[in-house]
């Protein structure tokens, strides 16, 4: 099947994500109104699908920006897929519902259609969203993961999320909750860090053998933020492979990086709070890559994650297995 801008890949309940989509996390010391513009402007040029999260702290721009575009005549609610995310400080069952309210209040919006544990590790319930000791360590809860995908389920059933799913989750996690007795929704997604050196080869075989779909962050591996990436790895865009592929093509090494995620079948979240790059991305679709060039650009993972998470501490941290 060619992909094109409206291409929509069926999640295992029915529902259907865009399978490009805007990115929009920021550092802090970025201004909020880069983020509102950015999401009018991806609305204007034809993206339907926004990423945010309840952690990014930018879910009023971004709902004002959706508001806007809906109210000009842009776009139809129906046809924005907007994900948020379920922050690790509302992993207790009673606090899921609470959680979804303060991000569809603050997008001022009736319903979020794809809901994601962000990550699968549980800090301290409350409002301090980064709960931390006397010696700045993060304090740790241990809700079971089992029991938070049951208030999600709940959410579901309620209507005010059409669809569910994790963030961050390796297969054994997700295994958990395939298992789990009483099981109403298997995730839908699993949103990863995934590029060119992080490939996620097997996370996505396991991913696909179970229908869910996996959804690549970081795909640029462009991002720089210290307090999040890791600053000594090699630049992603620069990479010769990528490049020579690039050029050979007339297109950008961004193009090639999402087209091969894209043509393996998966989801590709593209952040930009440029202008021209956020309509440049979007020119994904007016080319494709051999199998071969497939197969070459696949050899250049490295198992390297750029995305340095602050929580490495955590007993169960979930990635000292291969996927």
């Amino acid at each position: 099947m060619a992909l094109t801008k409206d291409s929509r890949i069926t999640l295992n309940d029915g529902h259907k994500i865009p399978v490009v989509g805007l990115g929009t996390y920021a550092p802090d010391e970025d201004p909020k109104s880069l983020v509102e513009e950015a999401v009018k402007v991806a609305l204007e040029v034809g993206y339907r699908h926004i990423d945010s999260a309840f952690i990014y702290g930018n879910e009023v721009e971004v709902g004002r920006a959706i508001n806007a575009k809906i109210a000009d005549g842009t776009v139809k609610r129906e046809e924005v897929f907007y994900t948020s995310k379920l922050w690790s400080t509302y992993h207790s069952p009673e606090l899921v519902r609470p959680a979804l309210e303060k991000s569809l209040k603050n997008l001022q919006l009736d319903y979020i259609d794809l809901f994601l544990i962000h990550i699968p590790m549980e800090f301290k319930p409350g409002d301090d969203l980064e709960p931390t000791d006397e010696n700045g360590k993060l304090i740790y809860h241990n809700t079971d993961i089992r029991d938070t995908w049951k208030a999600m389920e709940d959410l579901k059933e309620a209507g005010v999320v059409k669809s569910i799913g994790v963030s961050n989750f390796n297969h054994k996690q997700i295994e958990l909750i395939l298992n789990m007795p009483g099981l109403r929704y298997k995730p839908v997604c699993n949103q990863v860090e995934c590029h060119l050196y992080l490939n996620q080869s097997k996370l996505l075989e396991f991913c696909k053998s179970h229908n869910i779909v996996l959804e690549a962050y970081g795909v640029l591996g462009s991002t720089r933020d210290p307090d999040w990436y890791d600053q000594t790895a090699p630049i992603l865009l620069e990479d010769p492979v990528l490049n020579s592929i690039a050029k050979k093509y007339g297109r950008t090494p961004a193009h090639v990086a999402m087209r091969h995620m894209l043509q393996r079948g998966i989801v590709v979240l593209a952040k930009s709070f440029k202008p021209e790059r956020i309509k440049q991305n979007f020119e994904v679709f007016e080319f494709e890559l051999s199998e071969e060039e497939i197969k070459t650009l696949n050899e250049l993972n490295q198992n390297r994650r750029y995305v340095d998470f602050k929580w490495k501490d955590h007993p169960k941290w979930p990635f000292d297995e291969e996927y």
